[in-house]
């Protein structure tokens, strides 16, 4: 099946998609260090982007009548208008590519699509807007007028959903938060998606359920001692369980959780050198160069080992002080290599990033996951498959 990826940035949901089974057709991205880093791996002959179709611009010069049919289009809008930290201006934010998502979603109505982004889009101060969003996806021929506020479109759009009518132009939107860790990721990342489907194919769908958890880490952790086994560590250096901890488990003994552990850092980076450490073994590694500075404070205190990263972060300058690092089972601290973010953005090895440090974390900090695009990807591609979707 056919697919278009917006804002592509360096690719994690491309790959997902792509890995789901799409082939796309286009792939647009503007920032050109990203494109970089898509085209170095194209270089090497990569999969699955070896032979993707990179455009670098902006998707507000797309002309969607020229890529024909298409069956989905994903993508994951710049999130710093709606990002915890950013600065929180919305649809105020020149940023904001929501109306070109609609705008793509109405020129290629395609079978289905995914949009990602942060949280903060749906909490108090956006709800609104996010109802707008979503409503758009769902009425996408339904365009604002020239001289209409969007209080008022959205008011409109309101009317001709309650009407129930809109023919094969609506889409059936549903939107959920994930966290990626439930998925494997070894991240606690929690992201909001979009995911429509064309109303005439009159398709029911579901978010997919979590496959890891808390409970089955605590489990492996504190009954069974699996998780320690696999890592080797000595028993005199694990652990007790926390009274919390202990409180949980035993809770978790009359409930029926996901049977996999979430993934954790240690998890993630076994097998890698220690980039600080052990400089010469990381220097034969790509992206695992050591970076010095790292400090913590007041609400930036790194991720300790033995749980899910706290979730990477890109920031309007570079990564913020005091975020992406390691803490060590001695309590020191360190950013997170290239490589090592990489994992917990679940890249594979043999991808590389262009960039220096601080721009290739801004990539991954920006990146979708790429197992959980899979996974959600992967969801939407079986049920297009399993109905015989009809082309557009």
């Amino acid at each position: 099946m056919r697919s278009v990826e917006l804002f592509a940035g360096a690719g994690g949901m491309a790959i997902g998609v792509s890995r789901a089974g799409f082939q796309p057709v286009a792939v647009i991205e503007r920032d050109p260090y990203a494109c970089d880093t898509i085209r170095e791996n194209q270089a090497a002959g990569l999969p699955p982007m070896a032979h993707w179709p990179l455009t670098q611009g902006d998707v507000r010069d797309v002309d969607y009548g020229a890529l024909g049919r298409v069956d989905l289009v994903s993508g994951g809008p710049p999130c710093q208008p709606f990002s915890l930290g950013g600065k929180h201006r919305g649809r105020l934010d020149a940023r904001d590519m929501f109306p070109e998502a609609v705008r793509a979603i109405r020129g290629l109505r395609p079978k289905a699509f995914i949009f990602e982004n942060v949280r903060g889009l749906t909490r108090a101060a956006f709800r609104n807007y996010f109802e707008y969003v979503r409503l758009q996806l769902a009425f996408p021929h339904l365009v604002a007028k020239a001289d209409e506020g969007w209080i008022d479109h959205l008011g409109r759009l309101e009317r001709q959903a309650t009407r129930g009518r809109g023919g094969d132009a609506r889409y059936r939107v549903v939107a959920r938060v994930l966290d990626a860790a439930d998925h494997g990721v070894p991240q606690r990342r929690h992201r909001v998606f979009l995911v429509g489907f064309r109303a005439d194919l009159d398709i029911e769908w579901s978010f997919p359920e979590a496959t890891h958890g808390a409970d089955a880490l605590l489990r492996d952790k504190f009954r069974t001692g699996a998780y320690w086994e696999r890592h080797r560590v000595a028993r005199r250096h694990r652990p007790a369980p926390t009274a919390a901890e202990r409180a949980r488990l035993d809770k978790a003994a009359d409930t029926r959780g996901p049977e996999r552990p979430w993934r954790t850092v240690r998890d993630a980076l076994a097998g890698l050198p220690d980039p600080e450490r052990a400089p010469a073994a990381a220097a034969r590694i790509a992206n695992h160069g050591f970076n010095p500075g790292a400090r913590a404070y007041a609400g930036h205190t790194g991720s300790p080992l033995d749980a899910p990263a706290k979730a990477l972060k890109a920031g309007d300058h570079g990564v913020p002080g005091g975020e992406n690092m390691l803490v060590r089972d001695d309590g020191s601290l360190r950013y997170f290599s290239v490589r090592e973010s990489a994992r917990l953005q679940a890249f594979p090895d043999e991808f590389r990033f262009h960039g220096s440090w601080s721009e290739t974390m801004r990539q991954l900090g920006n990146a979708v996951p790429v197992t959980l695009a899979e996974t959600v990807a992967r969801g939407v591609m079986a049920r297009l498959a399993s109905h015989g979707a009809p082309s557009a």
